[in-house]
């Protein structure tokens, strides 16, 4: 085992004892996989408390990332914290061959919240990860439909199992492996990198079009689905036109598809206002996969759908062995009621709203800010070589990055080419965590 590190204080943290930054990696690199890391020296992340963070040598840093995403109501909220302790201290784990209230809790609280966006929603499975939930989603398709064709998007995320990497559109996400058959990849609407001439509303008639026209070329003319992201999260934060999801979904339902929104990285109020990022576009899914903020940190993903999809799985064995466990259960039902009772949805609205503000005015001052764009708190800042060429600089998002790191302020970044700023923090930001963030950002850009 590793040596410890020298204890160390901070202000309102308690003491570190443990393995230094180094040496956890070293006994990392012996110990596990490899594994990708962020910054040129890997930071070690000790304590969390709501948008906060400290590493091992008691250093404060603000969490513009979310743990990737995901802390959606804050690193160890209180409420959070407490309902899982109560639960572990009952009954920590069970399964649904049996019967606990847990269960059903929380499926009925989720249910509340999704069915703003279809009505029709009224069945709830959790998992235990995003990818799990992609797949279940994608099998509820074909039993439902008793077809396999899907179309899915390039510059999408949708997990690291078979079914899951095959409907990935990025090149960095995917191994050299003979994927599975019968999914066709449409073009993401970009529109930053449209054709030059062509309008933003043509291009997102083209884009949505392109899927009715693989469905005519590449299928046999019907489908079991088709599956996307409302705004693109490891993709660089793409924000379709408001034409755009609404053509697709008639292309699919023409083609008698089920439409899936991954709302794994959307979701949970993080684009603002709605619990789901597809409300924004007016379309209502059939499927729902979700899971990162749903658990704000803890394991656990879930699939919404209809009584009459669910139910295509019936005489079928369908388990999962620790996916809604009574725990993950507590969990869940405490962050959908803070994100709920603290209109931490509206907050990202207004938060979010506030840093697009701020970063139009840096962008105006550097034209190296190719665009900024998102809604809520998903937000991307892509960075250029200039505002011509529009060439992508994953140099500079990844200096940035660390500069803002020295600073105080931990961000992520992402696309194909890795050039896109992911500013996605915890729901509960506020007007100052976005002042710091934007000065951390200026400074970085200006070093």
């Amino acid at each position: 085992m590793a040596k410890t590190a020298t204890v160390t204080k901070t202000n309102g943290t308690a003491a570190y004892s443990g393995p230094s930054a180094a040496e956890t990696l070293k006994w990392r690199e012996k110990t596990c996989f490899p594994m990708m890391s962020y910054y040129k020296e890997p930071m070690l992340i000790a304590k969390g408390s709501m948008q906060y963070v400290w590493d091992d040598k008691g250093r404060k840093y603000l969490d513009a990332f979310a743990g990737v995403v995901t802390v959606s109501v804050g690193h160890c909220h209180p409420l959070v914290v407490e309902r899982a302790q109560k639960q572990m201290e009952k009954l920590w784990h069970t399964t649904t061959l049996y019967l606990y209230p847990e269960l059903p809790k929380a499926a009925e609280r989720l249910l509340k919240m999704v069915k703003p966006a279809n009505p029709a929603l009224d069945a709830v499975f959790f998992t235990n990860s995003g990818t799990e939930a992609t797949e279940l989603a994608t099998l509820l398709c074909k039993a439902y439909t008793g077809r396999s064709e899907f179309i899915g998007l390039r510059h999408s995320f949708h997990g690291r199992t078979m079914m899951s990497m095959t409907l990935t559109g990025q090149s960095t996400w995917r191994h050299s492996t003979p994927y599975l058959p019968g999914v066709t990849l449409a073009p993401s609407n970009y529109t930053y990198r449209r054709p030059e001439g062509v309008s933003p509303k043509t291009f997102a008639e083209w884009c949505a079009d392109e899927v009715k026209n693989i469905v005519d070329h590449c299928t046999p003319g019907k489908i079991a689905g088709f599956i996307g992201e409302p705004i693109a999260g490891n993709g660089g934060c793409i924000v379709p036109e408001p034409e755009y999801f609404p053509r697709v979904y008639k292309h699919v339902k023409d083609a008698g598809g089920l439409y899936i929104t991954d709302e794994v990285q959307c979701g949970v109020g993080r684009t603002g206002d709605d619990f789901l990022g597809i409300q924004k576009w007016g379309v209502k899914p059939d499927i729902v996969d979700m899971a990162k903020g749903l658990g704000n940190g803890y394991p656990i993903g879930a699939v919404v759908t209809t009584r009459e999809i669910a139910d295509s799985l019936k005489g079928r064995l369908h388990f999962n062995t620790f996916g809604g466990n009574p725990v993950a259960c507590a969990v869940v039902d405490a962050v959908l009621e803070v994100i709920e009772t603290e209109k931490l949805a509206h907050n990202a609205k207004v938060i979010g709203n506030y840093l697009i503000e701020k970063f139009k005015k840096l962008q105006a001052k550097d034209e190296r800010i190719g665009e900024v764009r998102g809604m809520g708190l998903m937000l991307g800042i892509e960075l250029v070589k200039d505002s011509k060429s529009k060439t992508p600089d994953a140099a500079l998002a990844g200096d940035v990055m660390e500069k803002m790191k020295q600073d105080g302020v931990l961000i992520g970044k992402g696309a194909q080419a890795g050039n896109v700023l992911r500013i996605k923090p915890p729901l509960i930001f506020t007007k100052e965590n976005a002042d710091q963030l934007v000065d951390a950002l200026e400074k970085a850009l200006k070093r």
